[in-house]
């Protein structure tokens, strides 16, 4: 279905929806409205568009817009009316709107008491506990390892000046170093406590130079090809199927005791209303 583009109602249609624009609420009745589409009963108006073309659109690109939405409009509600008629004889509209509401409802409801009461600071003591008690269920899927590296653009980078700073353990140099990463290389690693999925590192890396057969503590190069430097030195790695550190999976780790914080408390406050709401008469069970 196509609206027909002549552009005598193109013109009507955009003057129309201009007037309509400027005109006060009170003055704008249906019987003045321009009927765009019709499905079955149901009718689109271009009053239904209000907001969607502006005065600035040119007649041009307000017919554009009409097009595509009155096509979307009107295979919708196609779609719309096939589904209403093929309604499964058992399936009960009317009390999925009500749990449907009334699951809104409460999911609101619960959204802004747990914002209000939650305690959302977890404790690095709380981490570690739960770590204890739950490590063994965060086995790693690929080696991870943790290394300072630097990927520097030859184009960039001064290969003297960069190697000096690298091998130098001055703190002065390291916080040149980060100064210089931060303004010329591609990728730099250089924080030692940080863990790294030994994927993403070799990534980044020309092709082979990071295995799972190579991977290895205490590893150091510096390599280039035609357009980097790289410079790599290998802290430490844990391999397949081992427990993550703590420090790798913190993240993941605080989400899991903020649910279950966030568990505790609904089953709290539920207890609370019904202790409280029992006590004033309005719970009544009238089984055994």
């Amino acid at each position: 279905m196509r609206l027909n583009k002549t552009y005598h109602l193109l013109t009507f249609i955009f003057i129309g929806l201009l007037l309509n624009a400027c005109r006060p609420v009170e003055e704008s009745s249906v019987k003045d409205d321009i009927k765009l589409a019709q499905v079955f009963n149901k009718v689109l108006y271009l009053s239904d568009l209000d907001g969607m073309i502006s005065k600035s659109d040119s007649p041009a690109d307000s017919l554009l817009i009409l097009n595509a939405f009155v096509e979307k409009w009107v295979r919708s509600n196609l779609l719309m009316h096939e589904a209403e008629r093929n309604i499964p004889k058992d399936l009960n509209i009317d009390q999925l709107v009500r749990d449907y509401r009334a699951s809104l409802i409460r999911h609101s409801y619960e959204k802004r008491m747990v914002e209000a009461l939650l305690d959302s600071v977890v404790t690095q003591a709380e981490m570690q506990a739960y770590y204890e008690n739950h490590k063994d269920q965060y086995k790693l899927t690929s080696p991870i390892l943790r290394c300072n590296f630097i990927k520097m653009p030859k184009a960039q980078g001064d290969y003297d000046e960069l190697k000096e700073l690298w091998g130098s353990n001055k703190e002065e140099d390291y916080k040149n170093l980060l100064e210089y990463c931060s303004q010329h290389a591609a990728v730099y690693m250089l924080e030692n406590d940080t863990w790294y999925k030994m994927e993403d590192l070799a990534l980044q890396l020309p092709k082979g130079t990071i295995t799972k057969n190579n991977l290895k503590s205490d590893k150091e190069l510096i390599l280039s090809d035609d357009d980097y430097y790289y410079f790599l030195k290998i802290l430490d790695t844990i391999s397949k199927e081992k427990n993550a550190p703590l420090s790798y999976i913190e993240d993941q780790i605080g989400k899991v005791i903020l649910h279950k914080r966030k568990i505790k408390l609904l089953e709290e406050k539920k207890e609370e209303f019904y202790e409280r709401e029992t006590q004033r008469s309005n719970v009544q069970v009238f089984i055994n």
